[in-house]
């Protein structure tokens, strides 16, 4: 058994993703904690050394490549560098080598979207901006997604100023749109600029620094800035494996396509993972289940399918918006009847004691069953009451069920009982 990476080992969530980023948002979150509470008992007036920063997160990655690769060499699994490709249905190359075997799992992630506009080459990476040594006292992220969102609240709380463009109407598409538009006001509250309906079209060099061309409603407009953040989306990193020799389809998303085993649609000795697979949402605990689902498949025969039911995302935003499940629309288009709770929680004793304004959300239990289908939360805390509605989803919990769950009080969790109560 053998795995092959053309980077270091560990991945992006523990090396340039999910892991460093938190910490990040949560320097930021601690001096967001402060300024909010100033006149309530807290005084103080905190800022971010950004330098100081970020070599605390590099303290949180530095030592995960070896100690991944050391993992994988006790466990008896051969440790390759460099960029494979396929040169047969289960043969690959790597760096001029051929290694045939029995199956192959692709799992290799996804890249930044390709920008089509002209100075996409200027445009810096989600990784490039977790390495920058100095934050710059301008910054555009381009794209309205979670990337440009966490991001933009990151360099807010660090004294820079803020841009987010986006073309199209809507920001966080996959979230509640009646909760987006509330954070959306509380960023917009923070100084950062939220464009919709704002297409890039040029990114070109200004003095020491950028203007960006666009295309709006009104006409075109130019924003200036010193960073410019790649924040469109990422896309299926198969680029490069030559697909087409290893006989391996792709899916309309870019990925490969599969079975419910996580198995090639065209190949049966090839299976695919996470981002690289052509199904379920791009989310660490979706690539973390299918890891699972396919390892057991590998070893053991096509006995386990993937389930994609209850998965929950979270926009580390200050505060978080959370979602698990289905949406509004999303259900109903399903033919389900839907009784729909929703509420305002700025009023709440969990908001108003940490300082904040803007919280709130949206419960869908299914009319005849009773049970919970879909949750959509805004603010502090429910970043982790999110998973308690996962866990309903999963095992098919009634509202009733999870309303007479005995929960910690005062906690952010134990207000699901005045949501559903």
């Amino acid at each position: 058994m053998a795995i092959v990476d053309e980077r270091e080992y560990g991945g992006t969530c523990a090396l340039r993703g999910c892991d460093p980023k938190k910490v990040l948002v949560d320097a930021a979150r601690a001096v967001d904690a402060v300024r909010r509470l100033d006149g309530k008992g807290v005084t103080g007036d905190p800022g971010i050394d950004w330098p100081a920063l970020i070599k605390f997160k590099r303290s949180f990655i530095e030592s995960v490549p070896e100690e991944r690769e050391s993992s994988f060499d006790e466990a008896g699994i051969a440790t390759l560098h460099g960029r494979a490709r396929f040169v047969g249905p289960t043969a690959v190359e790597i760096d001029g080598e051929r290694h045939e075997a029995r199956h192959v799992a692709i799992a290799s992630g996804a890249n930044p979207r390709p920008l089509p506009f002209e100075g996409a080459d200027q445009v810096v990476s989600s990784e490039a901006f977790l390495e920058a040594g100095t934050l710059p006292e301008r910054v555009v992220f381009v794209g309205g997604g979670f990337i440009s969102f966490e991001f933009a609240h990151v360099a807010a709380r660090a004294g820079a100023s803020v841009e987010i463009l986006e073309a199209l109407p809507r920001v966080l598409r996959p979230f509640d749109p009646d909760l987006v538009d509330r954070l959306v006001n509380r960023t917009r509250s923070l100084g950062i600029g939220v464009r919709m309906d704002t297409e890039v079209v040029a990114v070109e060099p200004h003095g020491d620094g950028f203007l960006i061309r666009t295309d709006t409603p009104g006409g075109e407009d130019r924003v200036p800035a010193d960073l410019v953040v790649h924040g469109a989306g990422r896309v299926p990193a198969v680029d490069g494996l030559e697909l087409e020799a290893g006989e391996v389809e792709l899916a309309e998303n870019g990925g490969v396509a599969v079975n419910g085993y996580l198995q090639s649609a065209s190949n049966p000795a090839v299976y695919a993972a996470g981002d690289a697979a052509g199904v379920g949402a791009p989310l660490t605990p979706t690539a973390a289940h299918h890891g699972d689902v396919a390892a057991t498949n590998l070893l053991h025969g096509n006995t386990r399918r993937a389930d994609h039911a209850g998965i929950p995302a979270v926009v580390y935003t200050i505060p978080p918006l959370a979602s698990v499940g289905m949406g509004e629309a999303e259900a109903r288009d399903a033919g389900l009847e839907v009784e729909v709770v929703t509420g305002d929680t700025g009023s709440w004793a969990s908001t108003r004691r940490v300082g904040e304004t803007h919280a709130g959300y949206k419960i869908l239990v299914e009319a005849q069953t009773r049970r919970i289908v879909g949750a959509h939360l805004l603010g502090p805390g429910v970043d982790e009451t999110i998973n308690l509605f996962a866990l309903a989803i999963q095992r098919g919990l009634s509202a009733e069920q999870l309303d007479d769950a005995h929960l910690a009080y005062p906690t952010h969790g134990s207000d699901i009982g005045y949501m559903l109560g």
